[in-house]
């Protein structure tokens, strides 16, 4: 039984917005998400960061010299109505794209089609788009989600029509701290032997979300592992690889502001400040997840009715000889615009 992680980040993730303030998405070097996914037992690790695979290339160029794991190079890529992980790409795609668009680009390289946290509360997922896109596996856990609504959602929906997707667990680990909680199970124990077994829909999502405490050694980790970089910075560029979002940022920022992020990530360090974050982050994802609970009959109602009307326009669209994704998938479009959520 072969396991996998298929969505895992590294600093090439670059940075996020949370109002006027930017932080890093991730502070760990491919070199030591692939040391760590081998510690866990993994026999195959996707790199999947936002809107790059070039850390993808890195930890499979890292990972050559073991026999023991295998590394796919991916990305998540955001489209304008949410994001895809392409799996098994040959160069970076384009964001902000058409999911169409994306999944095109996707498949012309030979890769696989994932939808991250598609029932998302708090991050851009696809949310109904997913039921009538290209695609071959839904995150039904997402590591990154320990609401009690998004993968419960996502778990109805491939429940009620099973063998649809491939039921795919995904860390979304943008620290080592939060990655050997979930994975996904395939028959084999190669890269291809996972690429066969979404294609046949065979595969186990497995495990559970990351504990929030993580989650809190994730951000510490980030300010820290940030502040190092830029006192590094204050004493001359910093070297590193030329798609390296994260590097390249700070490289980009004066002194000025050097200082001004070892101020506030200081005063974040602080540990009523990680105190207070963690107890307003954690209580935002509970009223989100209520309110999302209560629409789950209504919702999963629309769920059946898209996937009945793409079920009717392919066998439609067979008996008229259109058989390729392409076709299909621009034939089924108009479908997308009677949405409730």
């Amino acid at each position: 039984m072969g396991k996998v992680d298929t969505h895992v980040h590294t600093q090439f993730s670059g940075y996020s917005k949370l109002g006027a303030l930017k932080f890093p998405e991730s502070v760990i070097s491919p070199e030591v998400q692939v040391d760590n996914a081998r510690r866990l037992g993994y026999d195959v690790l996707c790199i999947t960061d936002h809107d790059e695979t070039a850390g993808g290339f890195v930890a499979e160029k890292y990972a050559r010299q073991f026999d023991d794991i295998e590394i796919i190079v991916g990305e998540e890529v955001m489209t304008n109505e949410g994001e895809v992980i392409g799996l098994f790409l040959n160069e970076r795609v384009k964001p902000m794209l058409s999911p169409e668009e994306t999944i095109d680009i996707i498949r012309e390289q030979g890769g696989l089609t994932i939808a991250p946290h598609p029932f998302s509360v708090h991050v851009e997922g696809l949310k109904e788009r997913c039921l009538d896109l290209d695609l071959d596996g839904i995150e039904t856990i997402n590591g990154g989600h320990p609401d009690e609504y998004s993968n419960r959602f996502a778990q109805m929906v491939c429940d009620r029509h099973p063998g649809r997707w491939a039921e795919i667990s995904g860390s979304d680990a943008h620290s080592v701290y939060t990655s050997g909680f979930n994975w996904t199970e395939f028959d084999g124990n190669t890269a291809e032997d996972f690429r066969r077994a979404v294609l046949n829909k065979t595969t186990r999502a497995v495990g559970r979300p990351a504990p929030v405490f993580t989650q809190v050694q994730w951000s510490v980790e980030v300010v820290l592992g940030g502040q190092k970089l830029l006192m590094k910075a204050l004493k001359g560029p910093l070297e590193g690889h030329p798609d390296d979002q994260l590097i390249n940022k700070i490289n980009s920022i004066n002194n000025p502001m050097k200082g001004a992020g070892l101020v506030g990530g200081t005063i974040y360090l602080f540990p009523p400040i990680v105190c207070l974050a963690t107890l307003l982050s954690t209580k935002y994802l509970e009223i989100k997840a209520r309110e999302a609970i209560k629409q789950i009959p209504e919702r999963l109602k629309v769920v059946d009715r898209i996937l009945r009307e793409v079920d009717a326009k392919a066998k439609e669209l067979a008996a008229m000889g259109i058989t390729s994704v392409a076709e299909f998938t621009d034939a089924i479009n108009p479908i997308k615009n009677d949405r409730m959520f």
